[in-house]
């Protein structure tokens, strides 16, 4: 009895390779949970579509790819930090480019593997790593393996910002330039003004970007009548009303009813989180799992490996082995199956 992610392969694949046909230059990323397919899925399509190379978060992640099969460049996304012994040792591999984005690094990676592939990262609007405009004038590659220039652009990239920076980094060192989070119109535009080789990393939108292509889906375990009063689960709550409770395939070693905080920029967004407290605080927080053409509120917070539901009423509407769906998180979700279809 599992947490299920069915795929619509033949159109699965139809869309990867779209993309492919209309990003030149396309380089999958492959990070974390594998965007709920698992890594080793994520490589297997990278070499399916003949990716000239592929994009990992951290450098432990090489050898899950590689291990699937995976042949080709590897590109670890998270900069190089004195200390990482994992991706120390990676520098002296032909086929693993590392990200650089601290001046200080690139001279203790020259030291230590002269011949390392690198790629120099520009601080952009993010924020979060990268290099200043200020910083290129003193860059000194040594004679390590430059790959070029990397720009992590926000959610919602700008084709402004992406081609300032590289232009001021092309002043300095011509080189390829990688970039994440543009729309296909702006890349293509982007690469026919610098005249440089270009490459563009895509992961939500490669691998999650036919969600009509997926489906995800839970297991009912058991279903119990309970009536009003009654206590029920780890934590002995009292049941609200008459009912029943539902169990359900999925709990928080699955990713689960799993949260990060979202940004409250609209009255609507604060609104939705006004109510969904509201609902907690009375002891009725709603679940992702759809029974009855509803979401049914958490009996008490998940378990492990599945969810206990209240439904009220009569009747359950669902029997034990009948399958529900559920809302999941993609990239914080850990599946039990993945059924191609």
């Amino acid at each position: 009895m599992t947490l299920t992610l069915s795929v619509d392969t033949r159109r699965w694949r139809d869309h990867l390779r779209t993309l492919q046909s209309d990003v030149p230059g396309l380089v999958p990323v492959a990070k974390g949970n594998g965007y709920g397919f698992g890594l080793e899925v994520l490589a297997r399509e990278a070499m399916r579509i003949r990716a000239s190379a592929i994009a990992v978060g951290v450098a432990e992640e090489v050898t899950q790819v590689r291990l699937a099969g995976y042949t080709r460049d590897v590109v670890v996304l998270n900069p190089w930090r004195p200390g990482d012994a994992v991706h120390t040792a990676l520098l002296s591999d032909p086929r693993v480019v590392t990200t650089v984005s601290r001046p200080e690094d690139l001279a203790a990676i020259s030291a230590q593997a002269p011949r390392a592939r690198v790629q120099l990262e520009l601080l952009t609007s993010m924020r979060r790593h990268g290099l200043t405009l200020e910083q290129l004038e003193g860059i000194d590659l040594h004679d390590l393996t430059f790959e070029g220039w990397t720009i992590h652009l926000p959610a919602t990239g700008s084709l402004t910002e992406a081609e300032e920076l590289a232009r001021a980094a092309l002043a300095v060192h011509r080189g390829a330039v990688w970039v994440s989070h543009l729309d296909v119109a702006d890349y293509r535009l982007l690469r026919t003004r610098l005249g440089v080789q270009t490459r563009m990393r895509i992961g939500t939108r490669l691998w999650l970007g036919a969600p009509e292509t997926l489906t995800t889906r839970a297991t009912v375990l058991d279903v119990h009548r309970i009536t009003r009063g009654q206590r029920l689960g780890y934590h002995q709550s009292r049941a609200p009303r008459d009912g029943w409770i539902v169990v359900v395939s999925g709990g928080t070693a699955h990713g689960i009813a799993l949260a990060a905080p979202v940004p409250q920029r609209s009255l609507r967004q604060r609104g939705v989180t006004v109510a969904e407290g509201l609902l907690e605080a009375a002891g009725q927080s709603l679940s992702p799992f759809t029974l009855g053409r509803r979401k049914r509120p958490f009996a008490e917070p998940p378990h492990m490996h599945s969810s206990m539901l209240f439904v009220p009423g009569r009747h359950p509407g669902v029997a034990v082995g009948d399958e529900v769906p559920v809302t999941c998180r993609m990239t914080t979700t850990r599946f039990d199956q993945i059924a191609w279809r």
